[in-house]
């Protein structure tokens, strides 16, 4: 039986003298000059998986040779391949902004075999003096993301951009409520349409887009649990309810008596806008939509916050998302555990919770160790000899000195006991006694 000759660009594989393996592709004729793609791998099932791909990819149009590949020309076809299909579209069309605006008009005209880290720090640099630090750090998070997946196609050997320093930026102050400016607030709100919005961001700590997006069918009177299953957006002129971006964000809520209570009577009054506006209304099973149904833009609803705090004689700078600051603070103030705060926010890793509020942790702590102190009240007084003398205390004599005690050596922490790297692991590695693995992408606190 004959056997069947590799049909052109099929590659072929072979062992080498070290015993490595290695497979080839051909990638015709270039400049008058046969060139070919060599694959390495430990093994042979290794190198042939890593065959497969590289022959897809050619099928799909992806030039895998990387000598002639451009950054810009890789940014474009891994947009399109990769965050495209498996991501949101929120998220694609971010990074294609940041490509567009960023990436490709400081680097996309270089080779991506020949791009260096110097170039990369030179285009960051570039970008903080022109765009700041916050697009600056997200224009390279988004180029580090592309050029992982470049190693993985093997078209470049490591990402140069790990060897880049991001730009130095100070973390934002956050200026949340205290207790009588949220009353401030609620009182001048107080008997409007929208104040069961403004009580439920207080206390749940819900963003303006998660508000936005609440359904009724997201809230079980029986159980009194609140379910935050999307967000409301605007994009591309469109609003748009997209679910939460990390897991974490899904999140169900256990209800106090008093929003519980709050959000029948929300329902009782916009049963008695729907009967008012009859044909007209537009049934979107909103809790927070407009007086006729509709989806509320967001800029509406900053437009009314704006008003709000002009009303309670508070500061003009106060944001939305400010409300959501002050109920993580006010739930810490209450001794409340910082991984139940994490869970309540949705944050997908307890550090942002902690980098964010860890400033409202010290005083929490006074507190606590106060309180346990008073249980046992006083210190007795030092009792006296029957002569009235105070009895003799104990030799001063230093440890170590004569007749003094040595000091106890330290015990040494067996392997089976895990030791903490950080005083925020500290903190929670008591309180449970669980471990938890921190997921990765909550980038707004």
């Amino acid at each position: 039986m004959t056997k069947r000759r590799r049909g052109a660009g099929e590659g072929s594989i072979y062992q080498r003298a070290d015993g490595s393996w290695c497979a080839i592709i051909d990638l015709g004729m270039i400049n008058g000059k046969r060139k070919r793609k060599f694959i390495y791998g430990s093994s042979r099932k290794d190198v042939t998986e890593k065959l497969k791909q590289l022959l897809h990819q050619q099928q799909q149009g992806v030039n895998i040779d990387p000598e002639r590949l451009t950054v810009g020309d890789f940014l474009d076809r891994w947009l399109e391949q990769v965050i495209k299909p498996h991501r949101r579209a929120r998220t694609y069309r971010s990074y294609a902004d940041t490509v567009r605006l960023h990436l490709t008009p400081r680097v996309g005209k270089q080779l991506l075999t020949k791009l260096t880290a110097a170039q990369v720090q030179g285009m960051i640099n570039d970008l903080a003096t022109a765009s700041g630090d916050r697009t600056t750090q997200y224009a390279r998070a988004v180029l580090q993301r592309a050029l992982n997946r470049a190693v993985k196609w093997d078209l470049i050997t490591r990402n140069v951009v790990l060897a880049t320093d991001p730009p130095t930026s100070r973390a934002r102050t956050i200026t949340p409520l205290n207790e009588a400016q949220a009353r401030q607030l609620l009182a001048a709100v107080a008997g409007h349409r929208l104040e069961a919005l403004y009580r439920l961001a207080l206390s749940l700590g819900l963003r303006r887009g998660e508000v936005l997006g609440l359904r009724w069918a997201d809230i079980a009177f029986a159980t009194q649990t609140l379910r935050v299953t999307g967000s409301l957006q605007r994009a591309q002129g469109k609003l748009e309810r997209s679910e939460p971006k990390t897991k974490a964000g899904a999140r169900s809520l256990l209800l106090p008596e008093v929003l519980v209570a709050l959000l029948a009577n929300h329902r009782r009054l916009q049963a008695e806008e729907r009967t008012q506006w009859g044909a007209a209304w537009q049934e979107h099973d909103l809790l927070f939509p407009t007086e006729r149904g509709t989806p509320m833009e967001p800029s509406n609803l900053h437009r009314h916050f704006k008003a709000a705090l002009k009303r309670a004689g508070l500061p003009h700078t106060t944001r939305f998302h400010d409300l959501r600051h002050s109920c993580a603070t006010f739930l810490i103030a209450q001794g409340v555990h910082p991984r139940v705060v994490m869970e309540i926010l949705g944050h997908s890793q307890i550090s942002l919770t902690m980098n964010t509020y860890g400033h409202v942790l010290p005083e929490t702590q006074r507190d606590a160790t106060s309180k346990v102190a008073d249980l046992f009240g006083k210190p007795a007084p030092t009792p006296e000899s029957p002569s009235g003398e105070v009895p003799e205390q104990a030799s001063e004599t230093a440890p170590g000195e004569e007749g003094g005690e040595q000091p106890a050596a330290p015990a040494e922490p067996t392997d089976s006991q895990e030791q903490p790297d950080t005083a925020a692991e500290r903190l929670y590695t008591r309180g449970d006694g669980r471990l938890y693995n921190a997921e990765d992408d909550d980038h707004t606190a």
